[in-house]
């Protein structure tokens, strides 16, 4: 009985082993590549899509996402390496100017369509050229309203030290407002669109009172050393971010549905966000065009000039002790990754 019950046991490996098909072991399931990704809480609609609906995890990626209240305060991860992937504003140019490696791959977010000056009506504020009348401006240190605060003042001749501002964050404007401490703020989507929706007004968009139809690109980024080790993470990215935005402009839902889940904002506000947002986020075509104002191709124009002029007013604020020089915002721009997506190529 022993020696039939081994003889069937034998076949039935032998079966199986005919069953597995050649090269098998080359197909089997790799675990998904982990990594720590930190940004601001802003409306970074394909991220949180891609997140909800598994499009990470599709994509064989499994990110842990660190969200701060600013992009300012993500760059001690950044430099201490503990981060490997950033989405952010103006941060950016903090982190070149620290010599802190960095490699920009494409635009999350063009955070000026929807960045705003926003006064209080009774402030006297009718528009961007009444900002010396407000007596104090809320406008947080390192971020594009600073340097939209730099330009603004310049513009208009006025020194940019004569401005009483306070350093505090958008989400905090409301209360800043109710309390007098400021007349005035500048806020970026979508605490400008929930500012609209309690009753202060739009002084002026950034796409409007900023050159190049605004200077606060947002921008995903990875650390030089991680596309080392993982040479196809940032094409990956890419994939993500194309199907999330697809799936956005066919149900915009999504998008709303996204902001209200993520930033505990209304769906009123949400709307009002989206509706001013989102068909202004570059596409892949405008980026890799030298001749857009979103390129990341270009030398001298695009994102290269928009983030030369953004180092220049932060300079000039003393946020940083002098501005980009060319070549650190040559070598941190990375279009590769962009260009191998748009030559077809998917992993």
């Amino acid at each position: 009985m022993s020696r039939f019950i081994r003889t069937i046991a034998a076949a039935c490996l032998s079966a199986a082993a005919l069953a597995v098909p050649h090269g098998a072991a080359a197909q089997t399931p790799t675990a998904p590549l982990k990594f720590k990704w930190g940004l601001p809480s802003a409306d970074y609609y394909a991220i949180y899509v891609a997140k909800d609906q598994g499009l990470f995890k599709e994509a064989g990626l499994d990110p842990e996402f660190f969200f701060f209240p600013s992009g300012a305060p993500l760059l001690a991860g950044l430099k201490s390496e503990s981060l490997d992937v950033i989405t952010t504003g103006l941060a950016t140019v903090f982190a070149l100017g620290q010599n802190i490696p960095l490699k920009l791959i494409y635009w999350e977010l063009d955070h000026a369509a929807a960045e705003a000056l926003i006064v209080d009506p009774k402030s006297g504020v009718k528009d961007v050229n009444d900002l010396a009348k407000a007596k104090a401006i809320g406008a947080p240190s390192g971020t594009c309203a600073q340097v939209s605060l730099v330009l603004l003042a310049k513009n208009q001749g006025t020194k940019f030290s004569d401005l009483s501002i306070v350093n505090i964050a958008p989400p905090l404007y409301g209360n800043a407002f109710k309390s007098g401490a400021i007349q005035a703020g500048i806020a970026w989507s979508p605490y400008s669109s929930g500012l609209q929706e309690a009753g202060y007004s739009v002084a002026g968009w950034a796409t409007e009172y900023t050159p190049e139809g605004g200077v606060c690109p947002g921008l995903t980024g990875i650390r030089p050393k991680v596309l080392e080790q993982h040479p196809d993470l940032g094409l990956k990215l890419v994939q993500v971010k194309a199907k999330a935005m697809d799936m956005i402009a066919k149900n915009p839902r999504l998008g709303i549905d996204a902001l209200v889940k993520h930033l505990s904002v209304s769906p009123e506000v949400a709307k009002l966000a989206f509706d001013r947002e989102f068909s202004r986020i570059p596409n892949f075509e405008q980026q890799v065009d030298p001749k857009s104002p979103f390129s990341l191709t270009a030398k001298d124009a695009g994102l290269a000039l928009k983030l030369r002029i953004a180092s220049e007013a932060l300079a000039a604020s003393g946020s940083i002790p002098a501005p980009l020089t060319a070549k650190a915002i040559a070598d941190a721009i990375d279009p590769t990754h962009l260009q191998r997506y748009m030559k077809g190529e998917r992993k």
